[in-house]
This record gives structure tokens, C-alpha cells and sequence, in this order.
């Protein structure tokens, strides 16, 4: 998990073993212990690298999904990627648990299902929604005035 993607995000940024361990303070061979498992950083390295890669600390260390593509980072920053869902012949989807646990969604939550043609949907809270719409009335009214 965390030598993986400690592998692909210096991959995905294009830096070299060097470049990185200059970055935090410490020798190549160490962090090349790192990518390859051999050993492991210490809690201040490991939010160094976070924020280096500009990663959350816990996307650094946790594994990605087991259905995550290949190929796929861990989430930047406040971002998440909780797994891939399938939809049933109904249309219906099963939020995956951590996911509504994180949100804390339980049965008969409203959830608001937005689009872009060229890139796909996301499911937004309800509540959380209709707040920032409520704010955006408010500014355009200030505005008008």
C-alpha cells in the first residue's frame, strides 16, 4: 500500500528518487528503502511526503480499493476514492460503507445527482446543496442591489 503509492505518485509527478528525498531531508537509498518495502517511514516523513505529493496523510498510507484501476492514485487532499459500484437492473447503486460513513448517510438520506456531459455525475448531499444554492441566492441578490 504505501510503497505502491509512494511508486506512482512520484511516477504521476515526475520526479526522481532524488529529487524527493532532497524535498524531505533524507539520502535516495532511504527513500528507495521506502518504494520498495524494505522499510518504512516515520509518522514526520510520512505528513512531509503527504504534503509533497499534496496527498492526505491517510490516502499516503491506506490501500486503494481492490477495484480501483490499476493505475490510480490515491485521492489529493480532503479527496476520496471509495471503490466502484454497480448498477443494478433497477438503476439503483449501493454507496460503499466507508463511504457513508464518512458522510454519514443512512437510509433515506436525499442525496442531489448532478452531471457534466463530458465528464459524469457525483452525488451531492442534499442539505449540503441546497445550503450553497441558498448562498449563491444571497450574493446574486447583494449584487443586484
Amino acid at each position: 500500500m504505501l510503497k505502491e503509492n509512494l511508486c506512482r505518485l512520484r511516477a504521476y509527478r515526475g520526479y526522481s528518487q532524488e529529487e524527493i528525498a532532497e524535498k524531505i531531508g533524507i539520502s535516495r537509498q532511504a527513500y528507495a528503502k521506502w518504494e520498495t518495502g524494505a522499510t518504512v517511514p516515520d509518522i514526520e516523513k510520512c505528513q512531509r511526503l503527504a504534503e509533497v505529493y499534496e496527498v492526505g496523510l491517510d490516502n499516503l498510507v491506506s490501500e486503494l480499493p481492490a477495484d480501483a484501476p490499476s493505475g490510480m492514485l490515491p485521492g489529493s487532499k480532503g479527496k476520496n476514492i471509495w471503490g466502484a459500484v454497480t448498477l443494478s437492473d433497477r438503476g439503483q447503486l449501493v454507496i460503499p460503507k466507508a463511504a457513508r460513513e464518512h458522510w454519514n448517510l443512512s437510509g433515506g438520506a436525499r442525496l442531489v445527482v448532478l452531471s457534466d456531459d463530458n465528464e459524469g455525475f457525483a452525488l451531492v448531499p442534499a442539505e449540503l446543496f441546497e445550503e450553497r444554492l441558498k448562498s449563491i441566492e444571497s450574493l446574486a441578490r447583494k449584487s443586484a442591489d
